[in-house]
């Protein structure tokens, strides 16, 4: 609260508006249905790992032109998430991700078809795009239309399609690498985006994107397919409206430039610290480079890959978990009950890798030490990096929030993978992953200073308590007080 301004109270220490019981099956199709965006995300990402042996041999590839095909897609997107936003709140999240979809087939096309790796990596930066703008637009999308007792289970769907991508790549480059070459293992990639595109013109736009483009009629329509019959409709357009008129009426700045706002900034800090911690933490690292990684300390290149093909397997079986067990558990608690467990399987992990102990009789070791880094990671912090940034932001700044949320994952992303062997050359394994350990610990005090919990909080709770500077994890854990919110106008 500014000194000098008037103000309301606003009461809460009630719960946050209940949704109606059940869950309208047409809503978990619209979350199935956008999932797909995470699928591909996975796949093409990860499929980069099996196919680059046969890319390199045909190509004869330097290990820096190695780099730069597997990290063109990084690049990509970053320049997909962050420039996805505007073009999202101009046209609708519906019609954006189609024009996703269709840059997924682009790209996935463009690169199978590639006669030189440099061809090869700009058509993977036009994937990377897609990459990019799907991690920004879907999660939004899908949290827009949820409601708020099951958002946290409906956009975790997209982590889980992510791994079900990650685990599929792994699968075909490690059963499927004698059988398939690598064009026609990178062009598959082309057949879900066109399933996505096609679908998306049965699915509604975002209510509330509707809403602040003054489509009251039509946001209402869009409503009504993913809500149980009976659901208060017209109430919850209402506070939908009014928190957009209360930003109108604030002449406050929407969009990038609304980010800079001090009373947005909390949500900021949040939602990009958490992005970035999902990617420092070293699971990346892992999914990217386990197989270089083993195979340096000793083991076979089948088992290296068949280890990478269990460790895919977990992310998507603690994936799924975590989207069974988000909205119950909590966003801040399900982080803060795995990442010590994450930190210490790499610490230990360290050890054995410092000590040498990586022969055969201590291989069970070591794998146990990944696999249990995967479960932390994968049925904690990952469970929430996208989701966090789906529901932390006013929607006046929403698209640029998950933007720019977007574009710190992906720019973590391109400095982890950068910097990954470099980092295992100058310290060792070991060494490096004791530097990760250090992360995973960096990670959990973050979210325990910064990261409110919001299970069962609607998007507006979440905005008002932005707007009044109660946005930090002691007032959301008592849910008790007033909050003292700046009456109309006052530019906050």
């Amino acid at each position: 609260m500014h000194e000098g301004r008037t103000a309301r109270a606003v009461r809460t220490d009630t719960p946050a508006r209940a949704a109606p019981p059940g869950m309208n099956p047409f809503m978990r199709l619209v979350a199935s249905t956008a999932a797909i965006g995470g699928f591909l995300y996975g796949y093409d990402t990860g499929i980069i790992a099996g196919a680059l042996l046969s890319i390199s041999a045909e190509f004869a590839l330097s290990h820096a032109m190695q780099e730069v095909v597997a990290a063109a897609i990084l690049f990509g997107a970053v320049l997909g998430g962050l420039g996805t936003g505007a073009v999202s709140d101009r046209f609708g999240r519906r019609r954006t991700i189609m024009a996703i979809a269709a840059i997924f087939t682009l790209g996935a096309t463009a690169a199978s078809l590639a006669p030189d790796p440099t061809t090869l990596a700009l058509a993977r930066v036009v994937l990377g795009i897609a990459v990019g703008a799907s991690s920004q637009s879907i999660p939004a999308y899908v949290a827009e239309l949820a409601p708020a007792a099951r958002r946290g289970r409906l956009v975790v769907a997209f982590s889980v399609a992510i791994g079900l991508g990650i685990l599929s790549a792994s699968l075909v480059g490690y059963g499927l690498q004698d059988v398939l070459s690598w064009r026609t293992m990178i062009a598959a990639g082309a057949v879900p985006a066109l399933v996505l595109f096609a679908a998306m013109f049965t699915l509604p736009e975002s209510p509330r994107w509707l809403v602040s483009q003054d489509r009251r009629a039509e946001a209402r329509r869009a409503l009504a397919r993913v809500r149980p019959e009976g659901a208060d409709l017209d109430g919850e357009l209402a506070e939908v409206a009014e928190t957009i008129r209360q930003g109108r009426a604030a002449r406050q700045a929407g969009g990038w430039r609304g980010l800079t706002r001090a009373w947005v900034r909390p949500a900021l800090v949040a939602g990009c610290g958490t992005a970035a911690f999902t990617q420092l933490v070293g699971i990346e690292m892992m999914i990217y480079y386990a197989p270089t990684l083993l195979k340096g300390v000793g083991f076979s290149e089948d088992g290296a890959l068949l280890t990478n093909v269990g460790i895919a397997a977990i992310y998507l079986a603690m994936t799924a978990l975590g989207l069974a067990i988000v909205d119950r558990v909590g966003r801040r608690r399900l982080s803060l009950l795995t990442l010590p467990g994450a930190a210490l399987s790499l610490a230990v992990l360290g050890a054995l890798f410092a000590l040498g102990r990586t022969g055969p009789e201590d291989a069970p070791y070591v794998i146990a030490c990944l696999f249990l880094f995967m479960m932390f990671q994968a049925g904690g912090l990952q469970v929430i990096g996208w989701l966090t940034g789906s529901e932390v932001y006013p929607l006046s700044v929403r698209a640029a929030g998950t933007s720019a949320q977007a574009g710190t994952v992906w720019g973590a992303n391109l400095l982890l993978t950068g910097t990954a062997l470099s980092l295992i050359h100058h310290l060792g394994a070991g060494g490096a992953m004791w530097v990760y350990a250090g992360l995973n610990a960096l990670a959990f005090l973050f979210v325990w200073q910064f990261l409110p919990e919001l299970k069962g909080r609607s998007l507006e709770e979440v905005e008002e308590a932005l707007r009044c500077g109660h946005f930090t994890p002691e007032h959301f854990a008592t849910g008790a007080g007033t909050l003292r919110q700046p009456a109309e106008g006052a530019a906050s």
